[in-house]
């Protein structure tokens, strides 16, 4: 049926006369996409000299080039790239799954990520799963299907099978994995050292003073959260402090936890004098929330989060931190995939970036008692 249609087109332009000008042109397809062999009609040019012209070529006067490029412009011509690049087995376009889109942190490592993906002239497809396993794999499958040419993914909380990126793998495909990753026999990692970061978070609160320090945190089946873990347990016992399993509380950090952890401490018998959260927007919303309270902060309890983002230097007291550079982050997970895509010398499909990280202190965690 649409075959029949532009037959019929064609004949009523070839006994009519069609086409003379852009607006003939414009009548006679309607919605129908424009072509190089449209513009050279009303050019008066080859089909190959219009495509020379709209690639620039130095062949081409440089007038004739400008006229190409302004009827095509005017015409509505879109180049069809995705076709050219399926015929060289590549699409310039690099696939991107993120865990949401809210975060500041998120929107950091995509910014460093844009940056360099643009310098070195790939594309971006950008998906999120909603902390879901499920739409993750959704997500994985339709990249894949879109033939981009590398991922980058940070995992949801609740991914542990790995399987949804095996077509990946068995296409030699490469993928960068960042923050957020799990044990998988390919594709490289760009992390912070959590357990590292959560030593130096728990050791300042120790350090100022604090006996009975809690840790708030989130899925500990997710690689970020299970390392801090690790390093506030290692701090606690090099300063000689006891575990207490009364004093970890596992949510999903979102501000209805944070409100629902703030009543559950104000409402202990024996609250802890220091507490180290790994995110700052739940940081920020649990300080104000023991504040109205009645606790103060930090002389009742010393507060350290995660992140840096911009929320932890408008709120009061300002909030002591782990600065997690995102767009660092973003750039070293973009610049390794982009290597191994070209196949520099040093690029490889199974290596571990580490990205630093440093603890920012502000007035949430000086604690002085009065």
């Amino acid at each position: 049926m649409i075959l029949q249609s532009v037959a019929i087109v064609f004949l009523k332009a070839h006994f009519l006369g069609y086409p003379k000008t852009i607006d003939d042109f414009r009548i006679m397809t309607d919605k129908k996409e424009i072509t190089i062999y449209d513009i050279a009609e009303v050019l008066g040019l080859s089909p190959a000299t219009v495509s020379r012209g709209l690639k620039d070529h130095p062949a081409i006067n440089i007038k004739t080039r400008q006229r190409i490029n302004d009827t095509a412009r005017e015409m509505g011509y879109r180049s069809n790239s995705f076709a050219s690049n399926l015929r060289k087995q590549k699409t310039n376009t690099i696939g991107i799954i993120v865990h949401e889109l809210k975060s500041q942190f998120i929107s950091s490592v995509l910014a460093g990520i844009e940056k360099v993906a643009t310098e070195a002239g790939y594309h971006l497809i950008i998906a999120h799963s909603s902390e879901t396993y499920r739409k993750e794999a959704a997500n994985v499958h339709n990249l894949f299907h879109q033939r981009v040419d590398g991922l980058i993914a940070s995992l949801a909380f609740d991914t542990t099978d790995m399987g949804h990126f095996e077509p990946f793998v068995q296409k030699g495909i490469p993928v960068v994995f960042f923050d957020r990753v799990e044990d998988f026999a390919y594709g490289t990692q760009v992390i912070i050292d959590n357990v590292k970061a959560g030593f130096e978070a728990t050791a300042h609160l120790a350090a100022q003073g604090c006996r009975r320090i809690a840790h708030i945190t989130a899925s500990l089946s997710r690689n970020v959260y299970a390392g801090r873990l690790k390093g506030y347990k290692q701090a606690l016992h090099d300063y000689g402090l006891h575990y207490d399993a009364n004093l970890l509380f596992v949510n999903d950090l979102s501000e209805a936890a944070a409100l629902k952890t703030a009543r559950d401490i104000l409402s202990m018998p024996t609250k802890p004098d220091g507490v180290f959260i790994t995110n700052d927007f739940f940081a920020a919303v649990f300080q104000q929330a023991i504040k109205d309270g009645g606790l103060r902060v930090p002389e009742d309890i010393a507060i350290v989060s995660f992140n840096n983002d911009a929320i932890s230097k408008i709120v009061q007291p300002k909030l002591t931190t782990i600065d997690y550079p995102g767009e660092e982050m973003g750039e070293k997970a973009a610049q390794s995939l982009i290597a191994q895509l070209e196949k520099k010398p040093a690029a490889t499909t199974m290596d571990t970036i580490i990205v630093r990280s440093e603890l920012i202190i502000r007035d949430s965690s000086i604690h002085r008692k009065v």
